[in-house]
């Protein structure tokens, strides 16, 4: 491996790569060997830099990668912090469930945290219908970046790690990491009340430096996630933690929880041990995952 200082891509525009080096930020290119061995540096990667000035330099090296997201598209996370507002914009299950999926699908650990608590102030409706995730496992907090609620929480959550914060547009994200570190004057947009959706107020994918060993990654507000155009659908059934507990329980390996003869999962959606609209959305992107495949092999 060439010699060179060791740094984390922070941003990337136009073809160059921004690497945090110890505190400070070099720009950088990438060596043209390695768009021929088909290796693209993305946000997160941690990379080797041969210096060609104060504050220049080339990619000489993309190290080993822990994991990479699709979308957005982020190397070595060690955390997923998924927003979903209280109401403005209202909850979006389809979308959490398929961020859900893909950090399981990399074993990334994934926190729930539930924006602008201040808007709602008897919650007991909403935790009844996200109380499927808490039975799930995955931690959850409330957070407001008006009234300060849950901010010490979660920046405790992100000590020592590289974070990446994903939702749809206009549920606070960037008024969130506002909140964790004062000063760092991310771009805050309105909500839309006329689409209930968010202004885009993040552009591009880029980590920010929140303390030491503490990295976020904001991301742009998206309504629609793409899975890894590679992704095989008897995969799938890995990403939803119920399906892999009671599956345990099918007659044969390798069920996909559908029609198969002796599988366990509509016992457990009689008994209420799996939710019905987890389940809606597993058998909708099994289906997108086989004609995607299809496609690929047409």
């Amino acid at each position: 491996m060439p010699e060179g200082a060791q740094g984390r891509i922070v941003r990337v525009v136009a073809g160059f790569y921004d690497v945090d080096l110890e505190g400070r930020t070099v720009r950088c290119r990438a060596r043209g060997v390695l768009k021929k061995r088909g290796i693209h540096p993305v946000v997160g990667d941690a990379v080797r830099v041969r210096l060609s000035g104060p504050s220049e330099g080339v990619v000489e090296d993309v190290l080993s990668r822990t994991n990479v997201l699709v979308r957005p598209l982020v190397a070595n996370v060690d955390l997923a912090v998924l927003v979903f507002s209280i109401r403005e914009p209202d909850l979006n299950r389809h979308l959490l469930d398929r961020l859900l999926v893909s950090v399981e699908l990399q074993n990334i650990p994934a926190l729930l945290c539930w924006s602008k608590a201040d808007l709602l102030q008897d919650r007991s409706d909403f935790e009844r219908e996200v109380s499927v995730y808490g039975r799930l496992g995955y931690p959850t907090l409330f957070a407001s970046s008006l009234t300060g609620e849950g901010i010490d929480a979660l920046r405790t959550w992100l000590r020592g790690k590289v974070s990446v914060f994903a939702g749809q547009s206009g549920v606070g994200k960037s008024s969130l990491i506002n909140a964790l570190r004062p000063g760092l004057n991310r771009a805050v947009g309105d909500v839309s009340r006329r689409l209930g959706r968010g202004r885009h107020t993040t552009r591009q994918v880029e980590l920010l430096r929140l303390e030491e060993n503490a990295y976020v990654v904001d991301t742009p507000g998206f309504g629609v996630l793409a899975f890894d155009k590679d992704l095989e659908p008897e995969r799938l059934p890995k990403g939803f933690p119920e399906l892999v507990e009671v599956g345990r329980d099918c007659r044969y390996r390798g069920c996909l929880h559908e029609e198969e003869e002796g599988c366990a999962v509509p016992a457990a959606l009689a008994e209420g041990r799996i939710d019905p609209l987890r389940y809606d959305h597993y058998r909708e992107w099994l289906k997108e995952l086989r004609e995607a495949r299809e496609e690929r092999y047409r």
